[in-house]
């Protein structure tokens, strides 16, 4: 791997905002293209992080970090890319479900899906069951991501998989959900299409998706 590549790669797994943006300006100047720091650089220093992650070598705090660092770096890259006509690669819908406002995890799971280059609208928190269908027919989502962390709420989710099933997105998109009480038996139970057990893993399976 190119040094400066290399370097980009570290300086984010390090979570160096300042450093890591002079390092992607530099790699500008010396002619590597957008999309090579984007996939080389930057998007391989998210693998790393998310692999440690899964290998609790490092643990929420340090992804936030080095997600952050991602997203003010990617700044620098986005009209770039947009020159370059980057290919989209898919589009995720995420939010907690209604009556639910609790979001560091459904922020994580975001995290790690942009950093995977998908394109992810986040509804936020006490996202009603419309409010999902009407973004994922506005943003032509490939992915609707449902999370909750109460047993009070998951109930919820079967709400939103009843709406998207009699929608018009009902064959275009996938439906995902996590959060601490939900199983994967609950995932079949409701008829939503995936289940994931943390960050990484769910964005894995939204790129999957967003690649068929």
């Amino acid at each position: 791997m190119n040094e400066k590549l290399q370097e980009i790669s570290s300086l984010l797994q390090a979570g160096n905002v300042k450093k890591c943006k002079e390092a992607v300006n530099s790699a500008i100047e010396e002619g590597l293209d957008a999309k090579t720091i984007l996939d080389k650089g930057l998007l391989a220093g998210m693998d790393i992080v998310g692999t440690k992650f899964k290998a609790n070598e490092v643990f929420v705090p340090e992804v936030l970090v080095s997600a952050r660092c991602m997203n003010k770096t990617l700044e620098i890259l986005k009209p770039l890319l947009l020159e370059g006509g980057s290919d989209i690669i898919g589009t995720v819908v995420i939010g907690t479900v209604k009556g639910d406002l609790h979001d560091i995890g459904k922020n994580l799971v975001s995290i790690m899906m942009q950093s995977k280059g998908l394109t992810v609208i986040d509804l936020g928190v006490d996202v009603s069951s419309e409010k999902f269908v009407e973004a994922a027919l506005k943003n032509k989502a490939d992915v609707v991501a449902c999370s909750a962390l109460l047993t009070t709420t998951m109930g919820e989710m079967q709400g939103v998989v009843d709406a998207i099933k009699k929608s018009e997105v009902s064959k275009k998109v996938k439906i995902m959900i996590g959060g601490a009480p939900i199983t994967d038996d609950f995932c079949k139970k409701i008829g939503a299409d995936i289940y994931s057990v943390d960050g990484s893993e769910a964005a894995d399976a939204a790129y999957k998706v967003c690649l068929n």
